[in-house]
């Protein structure tokens, strides 16, 4: 067998040779240019820096046969259009300082060049002062006069021609079209000021005209998406923008739009903020659907980070995570029925969700004071607030209690006057010993009562996990149980963790264990049961979670342990108890499963049942 052989000697050194310069661009095309879409964006954001008020993309073949943006901005004038497609050639900055405090959304100077290179592409544009319109024709360098209004258009034909072996990486035409629709309207959405066209193959496929910052954000996420508005401001940093409630999540993370200072960013920081507020909110593989605007000092931020501009990089990442994560997680955990009421009926959603953003006839509803506090303690340890309704035994007692008395007069005020009724109503009934009805001032409430109540414990253990000194109940007498090898092993790696929840226990025999206290919110629950599923719990997932996340799953089972169950009887006192305590509660719209605890039912629906006003 012949060996290979080796060379002599080190190879001659290579000759520099500088690289023509459409070479230069072609290789930079292979960063800025990765797909039509983002040809596509960076036409759009050219269009805005421009100052476009209308702004129309169209797309042939999935943007392979034609890309056009067509705005009605300052336009370029005729001397300079060669200088449009020449590289690291732009009008947004002039120095270094300009560069670190950029609020343009281009600045680099090598779209336009990077996509000529790899495709032809033409120019035409008229300003306020001519008096006609100029096309350059980017291969030939060619200036004519041509037909057009005051503004830009720009086509780009034939993309990857010159580069067919690029051509082979990309999707089909509808998958290719997709990812432009998307790339425009992700622009399209930062920018409600300007009204926007997308036209498909000869067919116009969205029209979003001028409108509110909310309105536009509506139509991205999804007009019948209930929502959470946010506003919030602090030390520099501003966030506004709308949030999913956890209950309207979707199988995809296809509705998560974040912008800072205006550009549409995909950031590790940022994302994993908003997810954090979603954390014991929504479960499993759903995903939220948010549109979040982040302001911040263009010095606070490099957006010089990577070629496509997505990327951005923070001064104090730290303090930027926890400004988003909180604004979000207060924004999400508000009480039950303060500001929007899930409705029962999705046809309905429109009208009968009350929200800040797209308030309904009843706007107002829940804007009324909360009644006192009732200082009694409830059975079953739920407390609460509220009037309760007069125990009338028969119709009778019913309207004895409605009829005035004799020395009533009709223009007398009454001496009581009638205590505004809260969010949530008042309770009436029980159905199935599964759901709570109660009636409010907007129709029927349904309350899921294992659900909700199973909130209210987290909630309460929560807030006693962060007092870093829980408060527990101790037994006077620690029961023992016996444990197989698996809850012997979950025991001894998470002893701490249980304990800084405030459930301890203690080994005792062999292959027994013994409870020596509960955390104090779960007093009335049985011990042992309660030490079982916590270790049946902390056995499944084993130690590969993180520590917060493990005791958010450990906290979410001893709440689900210790909740009121299906088939439980309660009292009207304790059902109008539940209602109050889920009123005071944050996040008690969902239960820790990210499951409604509650939905409401129009009166005005009810009426259609029974054709009243017909």
């Amino acid at each position: 067998m012949t060996e290979p052989s080796l060379p002599a000697g080190p190879p001659s050194p290579a000759s520099i040779a500088r690289l023509p310069d459409h070479l230069i661009s072609q290789i930079a095309a292979g960063e800025v240019v990765e797909r039509p879409a983002s040809v596509v964006k960076e036409l759009l954001e050219n269009a805005v820096d421009a100052g476009a008020r209308d702004i129309v993309l169209r797309i042939d073949e999935g943007g392979l046969r034609r890309i056009a943006v067509q705005d009605d901005g300052s336009g370029i004038v005729r001397e300079q259009l060669p200088l449009a497609l020449t590289r690291h050639a732009t009008s947004k900055i002039r120095s270094l300082a300009e560069l670190e405090s950029v609020l343009s959304l281009g600045f680099r100077g090598e779209a336009l060049a990077a996509t000529a290179s790899v495709s032809r592409l033409r120019i035409t544009s008229r300003t306020a002062n001519d008096d006609t319109a100029w096309c350059i024709d980017a291969e030939s360098g060619e200036i004519t006069p041509a037909a057009g209004s005051r503004g830009t258009l720009v086509e780009v034909l034939d993309l990857y021609a010159r580069t067919p072996a690029r051509r082979k990486f990309l999707k089909t035409p509808a998958t290719e079209t997709a990812h432009a629709v998307d790339a425009w309207r992700r622009v399209a959405l930062a920018h409600p000021a300007i009204a926007w066209q997308v036209w498909v193959d000869g067919r116009r496929l969205e029209r979003w005209p001028a409108a509110d910052w909310a309105d536009r954000v509506s139509l991205a996420l999804g007009e019948d998406t209930p929502v959470r508005r946010i506003e919030s401001e602090a030390g520099g940093l501003r966030l506004q923008g709308l949030a999913g409630v956890p209950t309207a999540s979707r199988s995809r993370a296809d509705r998560q739009f974040f912008y800072v200072n205006g550009r549409a960013v995909k950031d590790r920081v940022l994302s994993h903020a908003v997810r954090q507020a979603y954390v014991d909110l929504l479960h499993g593989d759903r995903h939220p659907a948010w549109c979040l605007f982040l302001w911040i000092d263009p010095t606070a931020v490099d957006v010089n980070v990577h070629p496509a501009k997505a990327e951005v990089r923070f001064r104090d990442g730290r303090s930027v995570h926890g400004f988003v994560y909180h604004a979000v997680q207060q924004a999400l955990r508000a009480v039950a029925g303060a500001g929007h009421t899930p409705t029962a009926d999705p046809a309905l959603r429109q009208t009968a969700w009350i929200d800040p953003i797209r308030p309904s006839s009843r706007e107002g509803l829940f804007a009324q004071g909360r009644p006192a506090v009732l200082r009694d303690s409830q059975p079953m340890g739920l407390t609460g607030s509220g009037a309760q309704p007069p125990r009338a035994q028969t119709i009778a007692a019913w309207l004895d209690a409605l009829r005035p008395g004799p020395e009533a007069r009709p223009d007398a005020p009454p001496e009581n006057p009638p205590q505004p009724m809260p969010p949530l109503g008042q309770a009436v009934a029980q159905l199935h010993g599964i759901y709570v009805l109660a009636q409010n001032d907007a129709g029927l409430v349904v309350v899921d009562m294992h659900a909700a109540h199973e909130r209210i414990v987290y909630e309460r253990l929560k807030l006693s996990r962060r007092a870093r000194a829980p408060q527990v109940q101790r037994l006077l007498l620690p029961q023992s149980f016996a444990v197989d090898a698996h809850e012997q092993a979950a025991f001894e790696d998470q002893r701490e963790s249980m304990a800084a929840l405030g459930l301890e226990l203690q080994a005792s025999v062999e292959g027994h264990l013994a409870v020596h206290a509960v955390p104090a919110a779960l007093a009335h629950a049985d011990p042992v049961q309660l030490a079982r599923s916590a270790l049946a719990d902390l056995s499944e997932q084993g130690s590969g979670q993180s520590l917060q996340q493990r005791e958010q799953a450990l906290l979410a089972t001893l709440a689900c342990h210790t909740a009121v169950r299906a088939g439980q009887r309660l009292s009207l006192e304790q059902m109008n108890a539940l209602l109050r305590d889920m009123e005071q509660t944050p996040g008690a719209d969902q239960c820790n499963h990210g499951r409604p605890t509650w939905v409401q039912w129009p009166l005005v629906e009810i009426d259609r049942w029974f054709l009243r006003g017909r």
